[in-house]
């Protein structure tokens, strides 16, 4: 973002702002389990005075992604295996939700966003990027929690979703998910869920993640 968009932004958009960038770099792994963060570099690169900056931390402690360390510092957290298989049970249920409790009708702006991220998706086919189908799956994933103008659900969605994140990203450096596969496998379903959305068929949008969701997890785990 330049520097003219920063100026019109107030404070809450900054502390806003400053809380994403830091979770896609825990996501990411660009921040590494166990590595320490250091508030004063942190207020350095950002420009911002500690005070914010702590409750950004926080904000992330809450979430599962950081912990603080007395005498040590701020870690970033590794993911909980043990409540791994839980937590992706509940974000099945959680995505149905989402389109049918408090439902907001498909938007042009919507269907334009979804177009894009299917343009990106058959993009990756052709040159996978691990990096790049992360921010790509975060970006779907937030164009389709629009669908509910529920607010907790939407939190709660939000929440469980960046805690799990790193998981599908440590496979694949591992070797253990084919990157040229789930980028095919992708693409069809971008595909199906912007048919679905141009129908109006919010219904069949739930499904078509719930579905993703659990042949992932089946995925990571073979």
């Amino acid at each position: 973002m330049d520097d003219a968009a920063l100026d019109t932004m107030t404070a809450r958009d900054r502390v806003d702002l400053l809380h994403q960038e830091i979770r896609d770099r825990i996501c990411l792994l660009d921040y590494l389990p166990g590595s320490r963060l250091s508030e004063t570099e942190l207020a350095q690169e950002f420009g911002i005075s500690r005070t914010p900056l702590r409750r950004v931390l926080a904000r992330l402690e809450d979430e599962g992604l950081l912990r603080s360390v007395h005498g040590v510092g701020t870690m970033v957290t590794d993911v909980d295996y043990a409540e791994l298989a839980q937590v992706y049970r509940l974000r099945k249920e959680l995505v149905l939700l989402q389109t049918r409790l408090d439902p907001v009708p498909v938007s042009d702006a919507l269907l334009a966003r979804v177009r894009a991220i299917l343009q990106r998706a058959e993009g990756l086919e052709s040159a996978p990027s691990a990096r790049e189908f992360m921010r790509m799956d975060r970006d779907m994933f937030l164009a389709l929690l629009e669908l509910t103008d529920n607010a907790p659900l939407r939190q709660m969605s939000e929440r469980l979703y960046f805690r799990t994140a790193r998981i599908w990203l440590q496979q694949v450096t591992a070797s253990h998910i084919d990157l040229m596969q789930e980028c095919r496998i992708y693409a069809r379903e971008a595909a199906e869920i912007l048919n679905a959305l141009e129908l109006g068929d919010l219904d069949a949008v739930g499904h078509i993640r719930r579905a993703h969701i659990s042949l992932s997890f089946a995925r990571m785990k073979g």
